[in-house]
């Protein structure tokens, strides 16, 4: 397997995607990498984690970079060579396998969706991610791409969901929940109440409509919302995150007291950082495209980009795409 890596993208570039790819050459004898972006800007970090002369890495030099500030019809009409572009052109010509990046997100999805083409039955590609949750994990999307949705976008967002639930996750029967303002079928809006009339017709696992509450509590497998929807509720939980974080902080460093009941309660608030820690659940998929395309945050550490990269690892193995063209097609 050979995977494409915009080596200049996100908050760090090459500091934090050349490490990450160190790190999954070590753990991993079967997967190799191209690596784009400027040679000069990553040398000395290849040099740095002993890369120089290993085969399992192609670097190809690029002098364009898209910025985080570019716009997406910009970044796609003015920055055709581009480290992003490149990787994303590479899947295209079947030169790799799949292709990740921390970069611009809405140039990834349009430069992704101009290149590579959505599936058949497919008219909006989505953003779909992992959400930590109490009783398990929680697969949500539109999570930015798409801000207005119709009913039968929403149901395609549903199939793709349940597929990457399915082949990703190994789940066998996904749930599939329908976000709403509340649980009872008089609610939402007209596009809502259309799409769970789609749902409840279709073959999918639907279980209803669910609340913004429901997204963390792991109620179901997948959670289906149009794209301004979607990324409230992920900036909010993020949000979140952070106070409880900063709140606990603040609590523990008080006095001498509360310093002392930390050192006891430090096992406890150790893991309970590590299960809402965002690291731990880095790289959103871009669903209904004609390959795999990862979108990792774009303030990721190493060990984030790393999650992010076998995301796109476990897509090609369990070949979603294909897997979510077939289930449109039925």
């Amino acid at each position: 397997m050979k995977i494409a890596i915009d080596a200049m993208g996100g908050d760090y570039g090459p500091s934090i995607t050349i490490e990450a790819v160190s790190r999954v050459l070590d753990l991993n004898k079967s997967i190799d990498f191209e690596l784009f972006g400027n040679f000069d800007k990553a040398k000395p970090f290849i040099n740095k984690f002993n890369l120089q002369n290993t085969s399992r890495i192609n670097f190809i030099h690029t002098k364009e970079v898209v910025e985080s500030n570019d716009k997406p019809s910009f970044a796609l009409r003015a920055k055709k060579q581009s480290s992003m572009r490149l990787a994303i052109d590479s899947i295209k010509e079947k030169k790799n396998d799949a292709c990740v990046s921390a970069g611009n997100t809405g140039a990834l999805l349009g430069i992704a969706r101009f290149v590579l083409k959505t599936l058949p039955g497919v008219s909006k590609p989505a953003i779909c991610g992992v959400l930590p949750g109490i009783n398990k994990v929680t697969r949500v999307l539109d999570l930015g791409a798409n801000i207005e949705c119709s009913a039968q976008d929403l149901r395609s967002f549903a199939i793709m969901g349940s597929v990457l639930s399915k082949s990703a996750g190994g789940i066998l029967k996904p749930t599939i929940g329908l976000l709403n303002i509340g649980e009872e079928e008089v609610k939402g809006n007209d596009i809502i109440k259309a799409t769970a009339e789609l749902l409840a017709a279709g073959d999918l696992n639907y279980c209803g409509f669910v609340e913004g509450d429901d997204i963390f509590k792991g109620t179901v497998d997948v959670i289906v919302c149009d794209g301004f929807v979607g990324n409230i509720a992920l900036k909010a939980g993020e949000g979140a995150a952070k106070l409880l974080s900063g709140i606990a902080r603040e609590e523990f460093s008080k006095n001498l007291f509360t310093k002392l009941s930390y050192l006891f309660a430090k096992k406890v608030t150790s893991n309970l950082k590590n299960r809402v820690d965002h690291r731990n659940y880095n790289g959103a998929s871009l669903l209904g495209l004609r390959g795999t395309v990862v979108k990792s945050h774009g303030s990721a550490d190493s060990v984030s980009f790393q999650k992010a990269i076998m995301v796109a690892v476990n897509e090609v193995l369990q070949k979603v795409p294909e897997v979510i063209g077939t289930q449109l097609a039925d």
